[in-house]
């Protein structure tokens, strides 16, 4: 064999497809492009997200922007100032004077500063305090509190409700444990007297087969006589 023997193996290798050379060769005239269009032409480039003009599929999808904490305590706020506005006018149900007004959820429900009495109300600290005011709320910023202690009230920070705890559920299984781990006790308080019945048995069964070989054994007075 030689060099100019060496052939590929038979199917292993195809002729390319020669097109664009007239009708009579099978890929002339559009020369399997198909009819009109923009694949048609040449240097046609179309990118693989290219969605034909609709919106593509990374423009549609919404983005995650941030994210909202579990957990999370959604205050209804109120300010400082709007609370002097509301006692100096007399809106909390009774006049500023000599004794501090109590402020809670209800009086601010009540006089419209907040939507919901049963949502949890922050004070924050904008604005000035000219009265005597007792407020009761979830939260206070560092600055409302120190306005309303200046001006001779007080505050009282709310505690959180405490969450029901689920009563313990009995274990069917305890006593059926408490047996189960008695039993080894018991077991271990007879071993010795089991111990000793054994060998007592294991004795006696000694004794018989010493006297059962005695037995079978003939005398020294018959073996004179035989």
């Amino acid at each position: 064999m030689k060099l100019h023997d060496l052939k590929p193996a038979p199917g292993s290798t195809k002729r390319r497809m020669r097109v664009g050379r007239g009708i009579a060769a099978g890929k002339g005239k559009t020369a399997g492009r198909g009819t009109k269009g923009q694949k048609s032409r040449s240097g046609a480039k179309i990118p693989g997200w290219f969605e034909g003009g609709q919106t593509p599929i990374h423009v549609r999808v919404p983005k995650l922007r941030g994210f909202k904490r579990r957990g999370r305590i959604e205050y209804q706020v109120v300010n400082i100032g709007r609370i002097s506005e509301y006692a100096t006018a007399g809106r909390f149900g009774g006049e500023a004077g000599a004794e501090p007004l109590t402020v809670n959820a209800e009086v601010l429900s009540a006089a419209g500063l907040v939507s919901h009495a049963d949502r949890p109300v922050k004070v924050l600290g904008s604005g000035d305090l000219e009265v005597k005011v007792f407020v009761a709320a979830d939260a206070f910023t560092a600055s409302a509190k120190s306005k309303i202690e200046d001006a001779g009230g007080y505050v009282q920070v709310l505690a959180p409700e405490p969450q029901a705890e689920a009563p313990a559920e009995e274990n069917p299984d305890a006593p059926a444990e408490e047996a189960s781990e008695a039993k080894p006790e018991e077991a271990t308080a007879d071993a010795p007297e089991a111990a000793e019945a054994k060998a007592d048995e294991a004795s006696g069964a000694a004794e018989a087969t010493d006297e059962a070989e005695a037995a079978a054994e003939p005398s020294d007075d018959e073996q004179t006589a035989e």
